[in-house]
């Protein structure tokens, strides 16, 4: 039987200390100003992340800058920063990036990298395509060419979440014997990048164009595949938290709104369908939390099937926070529909991250078809 994790005191004062940091230094305000400059993302802030709290490389090894401390704590981090919707390279650095260099074999490219992502020095990003949330090589388009002094990488890279801004680049190239796994300094001649228009704007994304760029091979054509696949875990796990998140504070400020919103002399709160919206709504939040968390054990426990888990986490997380941020402009009413308002910022990153590494459709699809193989195995 599995054995399930337990919010300690040490994590509720982790969380507490990450959503205090969070309202003062990027509160609405601040995420609505960020949003809009042209890289979108707050890297004073990210900085101060690292130096102040320490919060970045919860789940990196101690002796690669991190802290050690695991995956949940991650989690916890990661579901704060999603509830204030903070400008910064959550997805690209600490969900995907981080995670795939942390899972390479190779020691040295692990010290030359980490520490820096770690310290908030850097950020990177993971492009690698995928379908449905997993890793697909068959849709590899970008080409390894041998060099003198490594290799040099050609193509296109799609929708790169935080490309923009990225330091680090870790590209899915193919090479003459299969698929392998390069890192590209962001700023080396060759990378172009054109920012895309997308409809949540505190989470950006970028085409980026790659021609003859000088790369480092950091994991061989046997390895990439499953740093990959581990990368993508993780951060669909990390998302699904980041959805738990953002959903809870939709619930919180529904729920405060109901509370003082008068009609007809009363609180609107006081109404039965008012009431049974809410209670619903928290049913739902319980549900992805529960699933949310049970993936991220299942990561780093190892004690239960972690694709079935991480699937069955996204679909339930996705569904949720979608439905609870449209519930919330509904029951915000005319002020719900308004650019001042605060619920559309939420039902857009929730519209966003239900089509990020897999939709809940395709992660049904998983559940269902592993759920076949496991009973298939056990008979």
């Amino acid at each position: 039987m599995t054995q399930e994790f337990e919010f300690t005191d040490e994590l509720a004062e982790l969380r507490t200390m990450v959503r205090d940091f969070c309202a003062e230094v990027s509160p609405e305000s601040t995420v609505r100003e960020t949003m809009i400059t042209d890289s979108g993302s707050d890297s004073a802030l990210w900085r101060r992340l690292a130096a102040e709290l320490g919060v970045l490389g919860l789940a990196v090894p101690e002796a690669y800058g991190g802290e050690g401390a695991g995956l949940v704590y991650q989690a916890v981090v990661v579901e704060e920063l999603g509830a204030a919707l903070v400008c910064g390279p959550v997805l690209g650095t600490v969900c995907l990036a981080m995670p795939a260099l942390a899972a390479l074999s190779d020691a040295a490219v692990r010290a030359d990298y980490l520490p820096a992502l770690a310290k908030g020095e850097r950020v990177a990003t993971l492009a690698v395509p995928t379908h449905g949330g997993t890793f697909s090589p068959d849709r590899v388009t970008v080409t390894a060419t041998p060099a003198e002094n490594g290799w040099t990488l050609s193509g296109a890279l799609a929708q790169v979440p935080d490309g923009t801004t990225a330091d680090l680049l870790l590209v899915a190239a193919r090479t003459g014997s299969g698929v392998a796994l390069f890192a590209v300094e962001g700023d080396t001649e060759g990378v172009a990048r054109t920012a895309l228009s997308t409809l949540d704007l505190t989470r950006r994304q970028a085409d980026i164009v790659l021609h003859d760029v000088a790369a480092r091979r950091v994991a061989d054509e046997s390895e990439c595949p499953s740093v990959c696949e581990r990368a993508l875990l993780v951060a669909s796990a990390l998302l699904a938290v980041e959805q738990v998140g953002g959903a809870q504070r939709m619930l919180d400020a529904t729920v405060a709104h109901v509370r003082d919103r008068l009609q007809f002399g009363r609180p609107i709160g006081s109404f039965q369908a008012v009431k049974h919206r809410c209670a619903d709504m928290l049913v739902s939040l319980e549900q992805a939390r529960s699933v949310a968390y049970h993936a991220v054990w299942a990561l780093e426990d190892g004690t239960d099937d972690a694709r079935l888990a991480v699937s069955l986490a996204r679909a339930v997380a996705s569904e949720s926070y979608l439905w609870i941020s449209t519930s919330a402009i509904q029951l915000h009413g005319g002020l719900g529909f308004t650019w001042e308002g605060s619920p559309h910022l939420y039902f857009k990153r929730a519209t966003t991250d239900a089509l990020l590494l897999g939709t809940a459709g395709e992660h049904i699809e998983h559940v269902a078809a592993r759920t076949v193989d496991l009973a298939s195995a056990a008979d």
